[in-house]
């Protein structure tokens, strides 16, 4: 698979030799904006590092004929300036991980969280040109919108469920890999701007009847009455099969709230603050190109003090 040199995106090589982690794998980062090439050994790695330009190496220290130090080796006498991010399995003894003291950028272990790996790979490159030491800017650690489900306003709630189960059932591919589930899906108008989101509570408002929500919103003029038990009973069942129907926009909260891309860090831990809310739409020149979530936030921060302890 060449990769475009010409795109200003990242290059990465991931060479694991578990097919479902490596294809996983490959599809999440391609998502986050990477360019991606994936191979299941030490020989196909080789080879392709022949052929193409890579900015990085995601290499899996335990694979049968070459191991992970065996092919670090080769990887260096080609390309001395490839980074390489090495994966590892929990319990891996030191003297496995001697390759190391020959030019390793850093070690992951596995189960690996795909926030930290994507962090890792831009850290890498940023050692690789030499960048100085500068606090990055909201635009470095977001998370790209691509990486996010979308659906239009007008369709259905029942495709929307949809779109969440399919974004679960992608987390359960395999047991090397953590991705965060975004528990919430993008609504978008018939332009593709960001017009709302759906989350979990959405759904759950959705469900609830009229009375329900008077009682949630406004306790004191509810009648106590609709607090007796047998007014509930199938109700659950009665009200998703209505809410199936219903359309995305009618149940939809209002999208984050902004931020501009080339905004600094503390601004925006202030911004989340201040306002009481766990993410902030990423704008450039008015157009939304990412998320970013309290989570983004906090593996910049442990990454800080991992490099300063």
């Amino acid at each position: 698979m060449a990769q475009d040199k010409d795109s200003g995106k990242i290059n990465l090589l991931i060479v694991d030799d578990e097919e479902r982690f490596r294809k996983t794998t490959a599809a999440i980062l391609e998502r986050r904006g990477f360019a991606v090439c994936a191979v299941p050994g030490g020989l196909e790695a080789i080879e392709e590092i022949k052929k193409n330009g890579f900015d990085v190496v995601i290499l899996d220290l335990k694979m049968p004929g070459m191991d992970g130090n065996e092919v670090l080796r080769e990887i260096k006498k080609l390309d001395p300036g490839i980074e390489v991010i090495m994966l590892t399995g929990h319990g891996t003894p030191e003297s496995a991980l001697y390759g190391l003291k020959d030019g390793i950028f850093d070690y992951l272990s596995k189960p690996v969280n795909v926030d930290l790996l994507a962090q890792r790979i831009r850290d890498a490159v940023s050692r690789k040109k030499g960048l100085p030491a500068t606090e990055p800017r909201v635009r470095e650690v977001m998370v790209p919108l691509s990486t996010f489900s979308t659906i239009r306003e007008e369709r259905s709630v029942m495709e929307a469920v949809n779109i969440i189960l399919e974004s679960f059932s992608r987390t359960m591919n395999t047991s090397t890999l953590q991705e965060s589930v975004h528990r919430s899906i993008l609504v978008l108008d018939r332009n593709d701007q960001v017009v709302g989101v759906m989350t979990f509570t959405d759904l759950l408002q959705g469900l609830q009847p009229p009375f329900m929500r008077l009682l949630t919103e406004r306790p004191s003029m509810a009648n106590p009455i609709y607090l007796k038990s047998p007014s509930y009973s199938g109700m659950f069942i009665i009200m998703a099969r209505d809410l199936a129907r219903k359309k995305v926009s009618d149940l939809m909260s209002e999208p984050p709230p902004t931020i501009d891309a080339d905004t600094n860090l503390m601004e925006a831990v202030n911004h989340l603050l201040n306002l009481g809310v766990r993410r902030l739409l990423v704008v450039e020149k008015g157009k939304a190109i990412g998320v970013l979530r309290e989570q983004d936030l906090f593996f910049e921060m442990a990454n800080i003090m991992k490099s300063t302890s």
